[in-house]
């Protein structure tokens, strides 16, 4: 979060109400395809509800500036991208764009829209819309917050007509077929003024094409969604989508015990062992796409030059960077904090996507390694004074804060380990919990974070994040960098294979810029978490997991998961037992494979999905 893909496990045997619906001539497209009434008529109370545990705030409603992982996981529901990923491997597949070409320079790119895609206030949906919102972000830098990365490089974008939509670039972009922002209505959406400051929280339901539409939300309370009945790939088969928030993730184990919520993400290992034993609850556990990161604050700083926030100096100084480096025993989080459901971290790319991942040998890799931490402090001038406390060049005892999710416990458990092996070195440590990092993150008000981003198919965004062109304009704005870092070396890698068509090469630019972070000590990558996750077999009857074999359920690369989710209720009855007894992912997505018309350049780039947070 070592590539790991199992067989694929074989058919289920269809329950008796699904073998008639068969040999009555129903396929599994048209199956997925039919509205969701049998649970509305099962359930007394007038429909079935499916309830997700959420323990990170909303950002933004807005997919301008949203970038946390529940607000972008909300948006891939409500709107639609010209692409979407294929629920079993990933690979590109057509969503409001059916196909796409290039030119023979790459530097012409056109996609033809779908035309049985329609706004849910019934207005059609059509290429004038997306030309829209990547014109506007190319126009408004407020608009290019969240995903500006994408079209940085765009010359022009026009409709011709409905449904043909035109990107002309200034430079090959290997990104093309994935582009991942959500594509908004423009007939709602040119209204809006100053887009830095509206969150799109006022009315609702809010006008999207994507499977649901938003319908309600309270500030660290909840999201609600009801299903779009016009969606061209059907209707979801749940009535209403919940997402709740619980502070506390006992909070939310406690209520998926109750059955008052169906379904909780990033459980604990001591949780996920707790519900195995449970009746009719369902664990997943997998390798996940995530990392889990040590963030070093490099000086905050924006484009106009001008430093701010009050991160430790003595952090600039790589041999300090390197100490502290040598001074993480992963092995050790793995086993005791993770309690082996993590991989040892390594390079910025977890080992799910193999073509990517990298991980450093021979004299590069920095293992746990105190002694040699506590000599490079010693020959770059830290020495100790009487009390075993490290000094710092202007002879104050070194002492570090780091910035803690209040929320994760795994922050709090590593910080203990954190403080005790850099307490070795002499260095303090002060672990500072709080229920929002963004504030002070923002600022630049921290010496050191945790870190973690949810890393995509096609890693271009998450690499984005740490180029010099995503930090701030000026101290006061808000840019899309992750912690500050502007290395030169990066940057030009970055450049490099932004415009690399040939997959091998784009994989070794990939792999360099992975060295680079690596060895610049910015960036810690302790561990890959697996996806730990349950549902209740009582409320979900099946489930769509990416990628199909041992994949993860929350956090997806598109919307298979909630719009593939069955209802117990319309599953019971059958002569093979209750909903509860379904506890199998089931898996299976033929009918989201649509042939590219003949002719056409079809790029099969590997693509990031949702832009995750640091929260």
């Amino acid at each position: 979060m070592v590539t790991k893909v199992p067989a694929r496990p074989l058919p289920r045997r269809p329950r008796r109400a699904a073998r008639l619906l068969l040999a009555a001539g129903l396929t599994t497209a048209s199956l997925a395809a039919l509205p969701a009434t049998a649970a509305a008529e099962d359930d007394k109370s007038g429909g079935t509800t499916l309830t997700v545990a959420v323990s990170q705030s909303i950002d933004s409603l807005s997919p301008f500036l949203a970038q946390k992982l529940t607000s972008t996981s909300i948006h891939r529901l409500a709107y639609e991208y010209l692409t979407n990923y294929d629920a079993k491997d990933a690979r590109t597949v057509p969503a409001f764009a059916t196909e796409w070409s290039s030119s023979a320079d790459k530097l012409t790119w056109t996609y033809k829209i779908r035309e049985d895609s329609t706004w849910s206030d019934g207005k059609p949906a059509t290429a004038e819309d997306a030309a829209w919102t990547f014109n506007k972000m190319m126009t408004d830098p407020n608009a290019a917050t969240a995903n500006g990365s994408f079209t940085a490089n765009f010359a022009q974008v026009t409709a011709p007509d409905p449904r043909t939509l035109v990107i002309r670039l200034k430079k090959p972009q290997a990104t093309m077929t994935a582009l991942d922002v959500p594509i908004v209505p423009k007939h709602v959406w040119e209204k809006v003024g100053d887009f830095s400051k509206f969150n799109n929280d006022q009315q609702f339901p809010i006008v999207g094409n994507g499977p649901f539409v938003i319908t309600d939300f309270k500030v660290d309370q909840y999201i609600k969604l009801k299903p779009n009945k016009s969606f061209w790939r059907g209707a979801p088969k749940f009535d209403e989508l919940v997402f709740k928030y619980y502070k506390d993730g006992d909070a939310a184990v406690a209520a998926l015990q109750k059955g008052e919520v169906s379904f909780v993400p990033n459980l604990t290992p001591a949780q996920a062992a707790a519900l195995k034993t449970q009746k009719d609850i369902k664990v997943n556990d997998a390798p996940g796409r995530r990392f889990y990161a040590l963030a070093t604050n490099p000086g905050a700083r924006a484009q106009d030059g001008k430093t701010f926030g009050n991160g430790h100096p003595a952090l600039l100084d790589p041999a300090v960077r390197k100490a502290l480096f040598l001074s993480v025993d992963r092995a050790t989080l793995v086993d005791k904090v993770f309690q082996g459901h993590a991989v040892e971290g390594e390079g910025y790319i977890p080992p799910r996507f193999g073509s990517y991942f990298w991980k450093p040998e021979g004299t590069q890799e920095r293992g746990y390694d105190p002694a040699a931490a506590a000599k490079a402090l010693d020959d770059a001038g830290y020495r100790k004074n009487g009390e075993g406390k490290r000094l710092g060049k202007d002879g104050k005892p070194l002492a570090f804060r780091i910035l803690c999710h209040a929320t994760d416990p795994n922050d709090k458990a590593v910080g203990k380990y954190l403080q005790e092996w850099w307490g070795g070195l002499g260095i303090g440590l002060t672990v500072e919990c709080l229920d929002s990092v963004s504030d002070p993150w923002v600022k630049g008000d921290y010496d050191l974070a945790f870190d973690g981003w949810s890393v995509n198919p096609d890693p271009d965004y998450v690499l984005s994040i740490h180029t010099c062109g995503t930090l701030p304009a000026t101290p006061k704005d808000t840019g899309a960098t992750d912690n500050f870092i502007c290395d030169e070396e990066f940057d030009t890698l970055y450049a490099q294979q932004a415009v690399e068509y040939d997959t091998a090469k784009r994989a070794d630019l990939v792999k360099r810029m992975q060295s680079r972070l690596y060895d610049t000590g910015y960036m810690n990558v302790m561990a890959y978490p697996n996806a730990l996750e349950a549902y209740r077999t009582d409320q979900i009857a099946s489930i769509t997991t990416m990628p199909e074999a041992a994949g993860n359920l929350w956090g997806q690369d598109g919307y298979w998961s909630w719009w593939s989710a069955v209802p117990a209720a319309s599953a019971s009855g059958s002569d093979e037992g209750s909903g509860s007894s379904s506890t199998g992912i089931l898996i299976g997505f033929g009918a989201a494979v649509v042939v590219v018309a003949g002719g056409l350049v079809l790029f099969r780039m590997r693509r990031r999905a949702t832009a995750d947070d640091r929260e």
